[in-house]
């Protein structure tokens, strides 16, 4: 847990708290997930957070700094939370299974209605702020090389193909990944991402 000396919005009643700065920024990912780089306004971000305008430009400085914080903290996230569900999985394939599965699970409900921050930031920023497209796509090769990795772990133990091209699999697993994110803004439900899933694995049988 991360805390900082910034000044939230002082409490209604009893003695202030830590400000929890993490958490602040986990508030500040829903607003950008929800509503796109372009329509989060200040306003939005900190009454989200819980600071006052004030801190919020002594912190970061705009919106955009609010952003780029906003994205690291999603990315460290997103690779414990995955870095612990493959963990418990066997071999490459079975790796491979859970990573699919969970892109699938983030893609449906409320979390797939959400969408995907690094989708919804190439969209918003990669054109016209070079930062920002850079982390985007350091962002995009690292989840592709972790693909990569895995099928060629498969193809070590013996559970994936060793005819199965792997850098192709692999970037076609990287869009499909990409797409089951986009597709859950439409209001998927669960069964028809795991079905996803269940069609992806052909790829490396």
């Amino acid at each position: 847990m991360t805390t900082t000396t910034l000044d939230p919005k002082p409490p209604t009643r009893g003695r202030p708290r830590a400000f929890d700065l993490d958490a602040a920024l986990d508030r500040a990912l829903e607003v950008f997930s929800e509503r796109g780089y372009q329509a989060a306004s200040i306003s939005d971000l900190t009454e989200a957070m819980g600071l006052t305008s004030g801190s919020v430009y002594k912190a970061f400085k705009d919106k955009r700094g609010v952003f780029l914080a906003s994205f690291e903290r999603y990315r460290t996230v997103r690779r414990v939370l995955l870095d612990a569900r493959l963990k418990n999985a066997g071999t490459g394939r079975d790796k491979i299974r859970e990573l699919l599965a969970f892109y699938a699970d983030a893609s449906h409900g409320l979390s797939g209605k959400r969408g995907c921050l690094v989708v919804s930031s190439a969209n918003d920023l990669a054109l016209f702020d070079e930062e920002a497209a850079n982390q985007i796509k350091t962002a995009a090769a690292i989840n592709e090389a972790r693909i990569l990795d895995l099928l060629r772990l498969g193809q070590t133990d013996g559970s994936i193909s060793p005819s199965v091209d792997a850098e192709s699999c692999a970037r076609t697993l990287f869009c499909l990944t990409q797409g089951m994110r986009i597709a859950g803004k439409t209001g998927r439900g669960q069964e028809e991402m795991a079905a996803v899933v269940d069609n992806a694995m052909q790829l490396v049988t």
